[in-house]
């Protein structure tokens, strides 16, 4: 597997950027931004822990265990979210996506498929991996959604897999793409963000 090495992956509408201490400003807005923390079945950090969380993602970038993002628009520079890259498995190779979350002005305009792309692609045909996974809580359904539009199929559900923020016990649904499915995964979403625009 490839090092997972900070790296910017740019696209027509946004770039992911290697997370920094100098995005915290722009996540506190964007997180402020339908109040996404006050979701239960979410861990999306409010507006006082965004600090710890960005240094929480870069402590864990830094043993290898994560690679961090912060998603941008090109035109006018206003930062939307965070994703990573995640439960890196180097010897497989495979990672998942995970730990997104977007402003909620921007859900349901493309920015999100358009910043899966970029990440299915390098992971596909730059780290060079066998499959990429992304999970979320049963009870999200609106990601589900998302996910399954990607391409991704449901491997299956992880049931009282961890605890969640509130204390309750959160049924983990799996979901993955792998490499053999990337070239229509990635005829898809071309397609779909074509359409968009």
């Amino acid at each position: 597997m490839t090092a997972l090495l900070p790296v910017t992956l740019a696209g027509p509408t946004i770039t992911l950027e290697p997370l920094s201490t100098e995005h915290h400003d722009g996540l506190v807005d964007a997180v402020r931004d339908g109040e996404l923390w006050n979701l239960w079945y979410t861990s999306v950090p409010t507006p006082d822990s965004m600090a710890a969380e960005i240094d929480r993602r870069l402590a864990l970038q830094a043993k290898g265990a994560m690679l961090p993002f912060t998603l941008r628009r090109n035109d006018t520079g206003e930062v939307l979210g965070m994703t990573t890259y995640c439960n890196i498995d180097a010897d497989t190779p495979r990672v998942e996506i995970g730990y997104t979350w977007n402003r909620a002005s921007v859900q349901g305009t493309g920015t999100n498929p358009e910043s899966k792309l970029l990440l299915l692609a390098h992971a596909f045909e730059q780290i060079g991996c066998t499959a990429v996974e992304f999970r979320t809580h049963w009870m999200n359904h609106q990601s589900r959604e998302a996910i399954a539009r990607l391409g991704a199929k449901q491997d299956g559900v992880l049931r009282a897999h961890r605890w969640g923020p509130d204390g309750s016990l959160r049924d983990t649904v799996v979901f993955s793409i792998i490499a053999s499915e990337w070239p229509q995964v990635l005829a898809g979403l071309t397609y779909r963000l074509a359409k968009d625009r």
